[in-house]
């Protein structure tokens, strides 16, 4: 899919147990500006919703399970993310929802900007106008 991979990363792991190291511009391809995490969603409830107009994202479930659909105006993939060594880069304009998380999903979010509002596409409609004079 344009604009939108998965990503292994490495596992250590050793018998005092594993470590997943992250290094901005080495493991993911920007500089990590803003981190946060996503826990306690009930298995019915669809987050994302939107789209990005610059930022990239990398999504990571670090425990439990979590199925993201990513769409561009004339494709659409679903990814599963079961494993804290696997991440999702989302890169701009490409619309993303995550849904069926399993009770004690963990889902990571690293992304390449700050919090910025006008980076957002939250209606479909929009999104799709914007959209498909890229694509």
């Amino acid at each position: 899919m344009y604009n939108c991979s998965l990503v292994k990363f490495k596992d250590i792991s050793s018998k005092y147990g594993n470590l997943t190291p992250i290094e901005g511009t080495y493991d993911i391809p920007y500089e990590i500006k803003r981190i946060f995490y996503i826990y306690g969603v009930p298995n019915e409830e669809v987050r994302g919703h939107h789209a990005h107009r610059k930022t990239y994202q990398t999504l990571i479930c670090v425990h439990g399970s979590v199925k993201v659909k990513v769409k561009i105006p004339d494709e659409e993939e679903i990814f599963v993310l079961d494993s804290p060594d696997k991440g999702l880069m989302i890169g701009p304009m490409v619309w993303g929802e995550q849904f069926d998380y399993s009770e004690d999903a963990v889902l990571l979010v690293l992304t390449s900007d700050y919090f910025d509002e006008n980076d957002y596409i939250r209606n479909y409609d929009i999104y799709l106008e914007e959209a498909k004079k890229i694509f």
